[in-house]
């Protein structure tokens, strides 16, 4: 059994060769993916539409989260042990290069304690550092 399909059966998601290959895909990229790399890793076979849905199905079951992009874009990366459906818990950084346009999640680099007015009720937080990552700075 491939790591695809465990993730998919652990997730408890009905196991598609699509879904397998857009997860293949994350698995294998160690960075956040736009819709666009997805279709350009995946080719014209795949149905935009389809990929829409399989995105909005991992996001739903805490398998993806988004990440802004400073260009006003969204990208997915794969969460970690923090989520479960429905409930993403991602206090941790974004990391965009300005060299090769990658993001990244720092998970282990916490974002600084935010106190809200009282009031408001905080859903997430994003914070996105952009630089140059570590393989472009060799």
């Amino acid at each position: 059994m491939t790591l695809a399909s465990k993730t998919l059966k652990d997730f408890s998601l009905r196991h598609t060769s699509g879904r397998e290959e857009v997860l293949d895909l994350f698995l294998n990229a160690g960075h956040a993916l736009a819709h666009h790399d997805i279709e350009n890793g995946l080719g014209p076979d795949h149905d935009r539409v389809t990929i829409y849905r399989t995105l909005r199905t991992f996001l739903d079951k805490g398998l993806l989260h988004k990440v802004l992009d400073d260009e006003g874009g969204t990208k997915y990366a794969l969460c970690r042990e923090t989520c479960a459906q429905g409930h993403h818990h991602h206090d941790h950084v974004h990391f965009k290069c300005e060299t090769c346009g990658q993001t990244t999640c720092l998970d282990h680099v916490s974002i600084p304690t935010v106190t809200l007015p009282e009031g408001y009720d905080r859903k997430e937080m994003n914070l996105l550092i952009q630089g140059v990552c570590q393989d472009c700075n060799k």
